[in-house]
């Protein structure tokens, strides 16, 4: 059995090391939510990285299997032994996450752990909503907010998000000849997949590129625009929204294969200008 105090820390230490930005957000949020963000962030950080983990499809795919049955309860024993899953379902059971929802959230990331082309824009904002979009959604119920408008906020979050840490991932997925710009866009601006694989910025590249900038700058603008119609508490939740603005920012000027750093201290730093800004006091 895992120790709780053992299992929170360790699950904080996991998201600042591999999602800082939802660490430094947790940190905005009330003390006593704060476990509960860190428990999702953990948990996501686990499936979402699993092909960074496995060489093989089916590695990855049984890793996905092993979180979907501690999730569904078929796998006790083990989960009580592993710090993020004991938190996890601490944390479905306290703040009554849905389960089909990250059972859905893992199925998504199934995509990840091959090499198949992702067909469209739609199937490609699907894949948005039902990963970042959820943890969106997460977050605000960790934080005693449910409604449709929630959803449809988490939902346009989550979209944006989604899009922007594709293009920030570009280089490192043509490096292991694995894409996911749609193949509309990709078509219709005349896009090669080998030259992609070969690290190679055509003009229609850019092209497809800037198309997935105005839709994830659209999609933040709804979400922004939703803000007011959340709790204030809950509205914390939707505090990495703001680092992936500056993001976009950055990603119009950057070149498609050497995307922008930014340190954690400028990650606190626009946090915390967003916390002092109307959307987030109210």
């Amino acid at each position: 059995m895992s120790d709780p105090a053992y299992s929170a820390s360790f699950c904080a230490q996991l998201v600042r090391a591999r999602d800082f930005t939802s660490y430094a957000a947790a940190l905005f949020a009330p003390v006593e939510f704060r476990r509960g963000l860190l428990a999702l962030g953990a948990f996501n950080a686990e499936v979402a990285q699993v092909r960074d983990h496995v060489t093989q499809a089916i590695a990855g795919e049984m890793r996905l299997q092993w979180w979907r049955d501690v999730i569904e309860g078929k796998s006790a024993g083990d989960a009580a032994g592993n710090p993020v899953a004991s938190e996890l379902l601490r944390a479905i059971e306290r703040y009554s996450l849905s389960r089909e929802t990250l059972v859905r959230l893992i199925d998504a990331h199934v995509f990840d752990v091959y090499d198949d082309p992702m067909p469209d824009m739609a199937a490609l904002e699907a894949h948005c909503r039902d990963t970042a979009g959820t943890l969106y959604e997460m977050r605000t119920k960790i934080l005693g907010a449910e409604s449709a408008d929630v959803s449809r906020a988490a939902d346009h979050a989550g979209i944006a998000e989604g899009l922007t840490q594709i293009m920030m991932a570009l280089p490192r997925h043509a490096a292991r000849r694995q894409l996911y710009l749609p193949g509309d866009l990709m078509k219709l601006h005349g896009v090669v997949t080998e030259e992609i694989f070969v690290r190679q910025a055509s003009e229609g590249l850019k092209e497809t590129l800037a198309h997935l900038r105005e839709e994830a700058q659209r999609q933040i603008d709804q979400a922004m625009a939703m803000l007011p119609a959340i709790p204030p508490q809950a509205r914390v939740a939707f505090l990495p929204l703001m680092q992936t603005a500056r993001i976009l920012e950055q990603l119009e000027t950057a070149d498609p294969f050497t995307p922008p750093l930014m340190s954690r201290l400028a990650v606190l730093w626009t946090l915390w200008r967003a916390m002092r800004s109307k959307p987030f006091k109210g």
